[in-house]
């Protein structure tokens, strides 16, 4: 440490990224230290469960980051531009809660985990998939070299191995079961490419929600086995527009089906998609169905136990984004099943995209809505830890929803990661 309090390596000196545990310049071992965030003023909070912050401090924090991504959107294209603009558009939302809480005589906030970090690495480790800063020539978390040719490389991270279960449940007031969920391998001639699963949560009434989902689902897994077969994505970027476009032609689908056959007008699906490949996950998503990372000792280096990696395109969502409705509040809303962005529903579809790196231990799992307005993320986080098995964690998942009321189908994939 030096007299600022900026963390630096031992071997170099060069500075370190918060949760470092390489140095991105030589590849040293970092030795582990209380994580510190740098708020204005020139003050420095070290992250424990005591602390509180200036709900003030909070707001500088987050314009600070609004600023950044503003200056990311001017320079980025394609994907990096919509993910710029979806980072702007989530902290805008922040900055009115945090307006409204400070209008209503709120001063300060209890610093936990749950604090995202500030970050500006952009450049990927392509192996374990962490963001370093630019011109680092070692991952900041597993060490191995970012450019080839710069030192003798360590050997390279042993390939993930998944245990994947699977459950659905017609619940307890529903007589028809309108959920369809997928769990399978894709492969080639030269091997296995990754596993997929899929939750796609139908809507439409007599059978037609069924429909929807199933035929979604079918042409999701037929459009990738096509394009996987003539070539496989290289990065992030190939893995979103393959998605994008897989669920994209799902859409066009139950769309042209609903707009033909009178039986089905009005049907559609939700659809959350994840690919796990190498050490990654890339995920596709539309509607109110749900995919979040569990893992006991904390995800992907930062000190939280889960992490919600979809958003909800719901109207509660919405609502609970701008602070007009509590979590639990929105799980006993009468509006709470009004999607505004589903399959089916329009020629068009946005579909969100993400990419999300996978170690061992991490938990992923998938859900319908079914499942969540029943279960706390904490009690959904801690079953899934606690189980020793995905599908002992998907029975008793799918029992604690139903116990509550069941009033919606309930499905559940989980894939562990060893």
């Amino acid at each position: 440490m030096t007299d600022q309090g900026t963390r630096v390596c031992t071997s170099c000196g060069a500075p370190l990224l918060l949760a470092a545990r390489f140095c991105a310049r030589c590849g040293t071992p970092v030795a582990d230290e209380p994580e510190e965030v740098a708020l204005s003023g020139g003050r420095r909070l070290r992250l424990s469960s005591a602390d509180t912050l200036s709900l003030r401090e909070l707001l500088a924090v987050v314009e600070s980051g609004v600023f950044y991504w503003r200056q990311r959107l001017e320079s980025a294209e394609g994907v990096a531009r919509e993910h710029a603009a979806s980072a702007i558009k989530d902290l805008s939302q922040i900055l009115d809660n945090l307006a409204t809480q400070i209008a209503q005589g709120r001063e300060t906030v209890r610093v936990t985990a749950h604090l995202p970090p500030q970050r500006q690495a952009t450049q990927a480790c392509p192996f374990c998939g962490r963001g370093n800063r630019d011109g680092a020539k070692y991952c900041v978390a597993c060490g191995l070299p970012l450019r080839p040719g710069v030192h003798p490389a360590p050997s390279l991270p042993p390939p993930l191995r998944l245990s994947v279960a699977t459950r659905t449940n017609v619940g307890m007031v529903r007589k028809l079961n309108e959920d369809t969920i997928y769990a399978g391998e894709f492969t080639t001639a030269d091997g296995a490419i990754g596993t997929l699963l899929v939750v796609a949560d139908g809507m439409g009434g007599h059978q037609a929600g069924e429909v929807a989902s199933t035929m979604a689902c079918d042409t999701l897994k037929a459009r990738l086995t096509a394009a996987l077969s003539a070539g496989v994505p290289v990065d992030d970027t190939g893995w979103h527009d393959l998605l994008r476009g897989a669920v994209t032609e799902a859409n066009s689908m139950v769309y042209t089906q609903a707009a033909r056959n009178p039986a089905y007008r009005g049907m559609g699906t939700t659809m959350t998609v994840a690919v796990v490949t190498e050490r990654r996950a890339h995920l596709a998503h539309v509607g109110d169905s749900r995919a979040y990372l569990v893992n006991a000792a904390g995800v992907t280096g930062e000190q939280l136990t889960w992490l919600q990696l979809t958003a909800d395109h719901s109207l509660v969502a919405r609502l609970v984004d701008i602070g007009q409705l509590t979590p639990e509040e929105a799980r006993v809303h009468p509006q709470r099943n009004v999607v505004y962005r589903s399959l089916g529903s329009d020629s068009t579809v946005e579909v969100d995209t993400a990419s999300q790196a996978l170690a061992p231990g991490d938990r992923l799992l998938l859900c319908s809505d079914g499942l969540i307005n029943h279960v706390e993320d904490v009690e959904l986080a801690r079953i899934v830890i606690e189980e020793p098995s995905a599908a002992r964690a998907c029975e008793r998942l799918t029992a604690l929803a139903n116990e509550r009321g069941g009033k919606d189908n309930i499905s559940v994939v989980i894939a562990r990661v060893n």
